[in-house]
C-alpha cells in the first residue's frame, strides 16, 4: 500500500472521520495497486493529486466521502505534480516532456491560449510549451510560471494585477517568454516568487505587502528585484512561500527553538515544520492557532516520512515510499542538496564513489556513456535508483542498467549491501581518516597513562557520514569553512574520546 498521511481538517475526504485532533492518520484513499507515492499536491477546493512511481496521475473526489481515487486516463507517464490556489500542472516523463495543465481557469492560469475561463477538469496539454523542454512547473496563486531546463528561460501566464509575472502588463491568457538566465524558480501558495539567477543574484517580484521579498519593504514590484540575503544562493536548500509570508532552509541549517529543521513546507498563512528529531511543529495559522506550537512527534514506524506538502488552510500531508530503506532515504538527500559532491553528469552534482559502487564501472566511463546516449531526465531517473533505490521510468532506466551489467532489479529494490560494503575502510579512496581512542579504563585505572591510550585510524568517506549523520554533517561542514586557507587538509584528524 501506498503510505501518506495527514493532519488537519477533512477537506477533501481524505479522513474517516471528521475529527479535527492533532494526530496523523492514514489517507485510505488509494487502490490496491498502488503501492508507492513520489508527490502529493492539493488545491484549496479540496482536490488533492496524487502521483505514483508507477508514472500515473490520482486525483480525490471531494464530493465523495472516502472514494477510491481512479487514475486519469490517456495520459503519458508523469514525473511530478504541483499546485497553486486552485490550479495543478505537471509534467510528462518523455525525452521532450510536456506540460499539462487544469483546475479552475479563471484568470487563464492554466495558459491554453483561448478566452475560456471556466474549470478545466483534466489535466490538459499546454501548446505553447510542448517544444520548450520545462524543467521544473511553479503554478502559484492565480498565476503560472514554468522553468526550460535547456535555455534557462522562465515562461508564464495568469493574473499579474500585482506584477506576479515579474513584467509589467496586464493578466496574460497564455504561455510568454518571462526572463531569461534563470537556474531556478521558487513559488507556491502565494502571489510572489522568486528566482536565482545564472549570476546567482537571487531576484523577487509580485505581491510584498506582507514584506515577503525579505528586503526590508513592503512595496509591490512588476519586475524582479535583486534580493540581498546573509547567505549565497547555493546554500539554499529548500525556499517555499505562502500567503504574504517566506521561509528557507540553508544547507548549514535552519533552526526553530534551538531545533535543526530538516523540511519545511507553506500553506495559506501557516508553515509547517519537520525537525531532525522528528518532531512537527506549526507556525502561523494553522488550524485556528495562531502561535508557534508543536503538534506531534512521529512514532516509531513514521520516522521514515520525510516529505512535506501543505495543501489549503488547515492541512498536510507527510508521505514516504513504502520500500525506501533509511539507508536510501540518507543518500536521497545527498542526491538533493549535493553535500561534498566531486563532480557532476550534465551539471547534476554527483558523488563518483557511490556512482561507480552502484554501476560497478569506472566513473569516466559511466558519465561518457551517460553524456553522449541519454537525456537529461533519463540521468535523472537512473541517479533515482542509484541514491534512493526508486525506479521511475523502468524501460529506460532498466536499459542503461543492462549497458553496465546489472539485470533488472525488483522494483524499488533495495540497497545491495555489497555496493556500498565494498567502500568501507577502504584507504585508497577515503577522503578522511578517524582516530578512534579505547580509554574505557582511564577512570578505574589509578596506573592510567594518556600514552597508553589504544587509537585505531578508520579510513571512512565524508559523504557517506554526513548523509547518515546530522552530527558529522555539521562537523564537516564547520571542519571546511574554519580551513578554507589550507591547502591540502583531504588526510586530517579526528580524534574522539
Amino acid at each position: 500500500m501506498a503510505f501518506v498521511k495527514g493532519l488537519g481538517t477533512n477537506n477533501g475526504n481524505w479522513k474517516q472521520n471528521n475529527n479535527n485532533n492533532n494526530a496523523l492518520e492514514t489517507v485510505n484513499l488509494f487502490p490496491e495497486e498502488v503501492t508507492n507515492i513520489i508527490y502529493v499536491s492539493a488545491v484549496y477546493d479540496h482536490y488533492i493529486c496524487f502521483l505514483s512511481s508507477d508514472d500515473k496521475l490520482y486525483q480525490s473526489n471531494p464530493n465523495s466521502f472516502q472514494s477510491k481515487l481512479k487514475a486519469f486516463e490517456n495520459l503519458p507517464p508523469m514525473k511530478c505534480v504541483d499546485s497553486g490556489f486552485y490550479h495543478f500542472f505537471s509534467i510528462s516523463d518523455e525525452e521532450i516532456p510536456k506540460v499539462y495543465g487544469w483546475g479552475r481557469n479563471g484568470y487563464h492560469q492554466i495558459g491554453l491560449n483561448n478566452n475560456n475561463t471556466t474549470r478545466v477538469d483534466k489535466p490538459t496539454l499546454v501548446q505553447a510549451l510542448k517544444d520548450k523542454k520545462i524543467g521544473s512547473v511553479h503554478p502559484s496563486g492565480y498565476s503560472s510560471l514554468v522553468l526550460s531546463s535547456e535555455d534557462q528561460i522562465v515562461y508564464g501566464c495568469g493574473q499579474n494585477s500585482s506584477g506576479e509575472l515579474g513584467i509589467i502588463s496586464t493578466n496574460q491568457n497564455a504561455m510568454i517568454k518571462l526572463h531569461e538566465n534563470v537556474v531556478k524558480v521558487f513559488s507556491g501558495h502565494s502571489e510572489h516568487s522568486f528566482i536565482i539567477k545564472t549570476d546567482g543574484e537571487i531576484y523577487a517580484f509580485g505581491y510584498n505587502q506582507g514584506g515577503q521579498y525579505g528586503n526590508g519593504t513592503i512595496l509591490t514590484q512588476d519586475t524582479p528585484q535583486k534580493v540581498k540575503l546573509e547567505f549565497a544562493a547555493e546554500e539554499i536548500s529548500k525556499m517555499v512561500s505562502g500567503y504574504k509570508m517566506t521561509a528557507l532552509v540553508t544547507t548549514d541549517g535552519f533552526y526553530l527553538c534551538l531545533k535543526i529543521i530538516k523540511n519545511i513546507a507553506a500553506g495559506y498563512g501557516y508553515l509547517v515544520y519537520l525537525t531532525e528529531d522528528n518532531e512537527i511543529w506549526t507556525g502561523g495559522n494553522f488550524n485556528n492557532n495562531n502561535s508557534l506550537k508543536k503538534i506531534t512527534n512521529l512514532s516509531e514506524n513514521e520516522l521514515s516520512f520525510n516529505t512535506l506538502r501543505c495543501c489549503d488552510f488547515s492541512t498536510f500531508f507527510l508521505f514516504r515510499s513504502e520500500t525506501n530503506s533509511y539507508l536510501s532515504q540518507d543518500l536521497g538527500k545527498l542526491l538533493e542538496n549535493g553535500h561534498f559532491s566531486d563532480c557532476k553528469i550534465k551539471n547534476i552534482p554527483v558523488h563518483k564513489l557511490l556512482i561507480e559502487a552502484r554501476l560497478d564501472h569506472d566513473f569516466d566511463e559511466i558519465s561518457k556513456y551517460l553524456e553522449e546516449s541519454c537525456q537529461l531526465k533519463d540521468i535523472e531517473n537512473l541517479l533515482q535508483w542509484i541514491y534512493c533505490d526508486e525506479i521511475r521510468n523502468q524501460k529506460k532506466t532498466i536499459e542503461i542498467l543492462n549497458h553496465f551489467g546489472i539485470q533488472k532489479p525488483q522494483k524499488n529494490e533495495t540497497f545491495k549491501k555489497n555496493d556500498l560494503r565494498k567502500l568501507l575502510f577502504d584507504e585508497e579512496t577515503s577522503d578522511f581518516t578517524l582516530v578512534v581512542q579505547n580509554d574505557e579504563n582511564e577512570d578505574d585505572n589509578e596506573d592510567y597513562d594518556e600514552e597508553d591510550i589504544e587509537e585505531e585510524e578508520l579510513a571512512v568517506h565524508k559523504f557517506i557520514l554526513a548523509a547518515r549523520s546530522g552530527l558529522f554533517l555539521d562537523l564537516f561542514q564547520n571542519l571546511d569553512k574554519n580551513l578554507k586557507k589550507v591547502k591540502d587538509y583531504s588526510k586530517k584528524i579526528i580524534r574522539y574520546n
